[in-house]
C-alpha cells in the first residue's frame, strides 16, 4: 500500500513539476516574447543587410573595372566613381500639379546629360557603345548603393528606437527588396557584353520594319524611318542602337504630330511588361493605351497627342519578370518576336485602311539593337 501511495505522490510531483515548467514558460514568453522575436527578426535582417553590401560592393567593382579596363581611362577612376554613388536626383514639388512634367523632363534630361559628361570626361573617345554600357553599370551600382542605404537606414533605426512594428515590416518586403537587387547585379555581365536584353523585344520588332530604310533622328538617342505597309504609311521609331539606351519615344511621337503636321491614324506601341506570379515567360497580351514605363514624362506626352489629336493607342505587351527583363535575352521571349509581329501585321490591317498613316513604337532599351 505505501509502494502504490509513493509512486501516486510520484507522478503528482512529476505532474506538477511539468505544469509549473509550462507556467513559466508562458510567462517568459509573455514578458520576453516580443523581445525574442525583434531578436530573431533583427539577426535574420542582419544577414540580407550583409547580402545587400556584397552586392554593392560587386557592382561598384564591376563599375570600377570596366572603366579601368576600358584601356583610355584617365587617372584612377575609383575616387570619382564613388563620388557618383551618392549622386542623386531631386525631385520638383509637386503641390502645384501644373507644369510638373516639363520640370520633370528637365530634370531628368539634365540628369542624364551629367551623367553622359561625367562618363565621357572618365573614358574619352570611347564609342557611343561601350559609354552607353559604361553608363549602365554605373547606374546599376548607383541604385545598389542607394537600396543598400536605405535598408541599412530603417534597420539602424528600428533597432535604436526598438520599433518591432518598424522591423517586422522591413522583414516582410525584404525577399522582395532582395529579389530587385539580384536582378541588378545579374544585370552587369549582361551590359558589359552588350548583349540583348529582355527589355528589347520592343526594339526587335521594330528594327524588323526599319530594316534598310533611311533614318532619321527625332529625339535624343531616337531615330525614326517611314516606310510602307500594305498601302500605309508606316513611321518607326525605336531608341538608337546598338547603345544601351531608352530615348525619348514621347517627345518624338510629340515632334511627329504636332511639328512634322502627320496626321496619324493608329499608334501601336510594343514593351516588355512585368509577368505576374504563375504566368509564363513570352506571353503576349495586348490592349490600349500608352505602353511604357519610366517616371510618366514620355507617357505623358503620348497620352496628350493621342488624346488631343483623336489617335487611337494600342498596346502589344510581352510578359517577363524583372529579372528577365534586364538580363540577357531568354528564348521564350526571343521566340516571341514573331507572334508579336504577326499581331503587328494583323492590328494594322483591322484597325486602318490604305491610305492611313500608322505609328509603330519599340519601347524598351535597344542595347545590341540595331536599326
Amino acid at each position: 500500500m505505501s509502494l502504490i501511495s509513493g509512486q501516486v505522490l510520484q507522478l503528482i510531483d512529476v505532474s506538477s513539476l511539468v505544469n509549473v515548467v509550462w507556467l513559466l514558460s508562458i510567462f517568459v514568453f509573455f514578458i520576453y516574447g516580443q523581445r525574442l522575436q525583434m531578436y530573431l527578426i533583427a539577426n535574420d535582417l542582419s544577414r540580407a543587410l550583409g547580402r545587400l553590401k556584397i552586392m554593392r560592393d560587386k557592382s561598384r567593382k564591376e563599375a570600377i573595372d570596366y572603366f579601368a579596363n576600358s584601356g583610355k581611362v584617365t587617372g584612377d577612376p575609383t575616387v570619382r566613381i564613388d563620388e557618383f554613388l551618392d549622386y542623386v536626383t531631386i525631385m520638383p514639388v509637386d503641390m502645384d500639379p501644373n507644369g510638373i512634367v516639363g520640370k520633370l523632363q528637365h530634370i531628368t534630361n539634365t540628369r542624364d546629360e551629367r551623367v553622359r559628361a561625367e562618363v565621357s570626361q572618365m573614358i574619352p573617345n570611347l564609342d557611343p557603345t561601350k559609354i552607353s554600357v559604361a553608363e549602365n553599370i554605373l547606374e546599376i551600382a548607383t541604385s545598389l548603393n542607394q537600396i543598400h542605404k536605405i535598408v541599412r537606414h530603417y534597420y539602424l533605426l528600428g533597432k535604436k528606437t526598438n520599433s518591432y512594428m518598424l522591423l517586422f515590416q522591413l522583414q516582410m518586403i525584404m525577399p522582395m527588396v532582395l529579389q530587385e537587387a539580384d536582378a541588378l547585379v545579374n544585370a552587369v555581365d549582361t551590359f558589359k557584353l552588350g548583349q540583348p536584353v529582355g527589355d528589347g523585344i520592343g526594339p526587335i520588332i521594330a528594327s524588323r520594319y526599319m530594316a534598310n530604310l533611311p533614318k532619321q533622328v527625332v529625339g535624343k538617342d531616337t531615330v525614326m524611318t517611314v516606310g510602307e505597309y500594305k498601302g500605309r504609311t508606316l513611321y518607326v521609331l525605336k531608341a538608337e542602337g546598338p547603345m544601351g539606351y531608352v530615348g525619348e519615344p514621347g517627345v518624338a511621337i510629340q515632334k511627329l504630330v504636332e511639328e512634322m503636321k502627320v496626321p496619324l491614324n493608329v499608334i501601336i506601341m510594343i514593351d516588355a511588361a512585368l509577368k505576374l506570379e504563375g504566368e509564363k515567360t513570352g506571353e503576349i497580351a495586348e490592349g490600349v493605351g500608352a505602353a511604357i514605363g519610366g517616371i510618366g514624362v514620355d507617357k505623358f506626352k503620348i497620352e496628350e497627342v493621342s488624346s488631343t489629336h483623336k489617335v487611337p493607342v494600342y498596346a502589344i505587351l510581352v510578359k517577363q519578370s524583372l529579372l528577365e527583363a534586364i538580363t540577357v535575352m531568354r528564348k521564350e521571349i526571343a521566340e516571341a518576336s514573331d507572334k508579336v509581329q504577326v499581331l503587328v501585321n494583323r492590328v494594322i490591317e483591322e484597325k486602318t485602311k490604305e491610305g492611313d498613316k500608322v505609328l509603330l513604337a519599340g519601347i524598351g532599351n535597344t542595347l545590341g539593337v540595331a536599326q
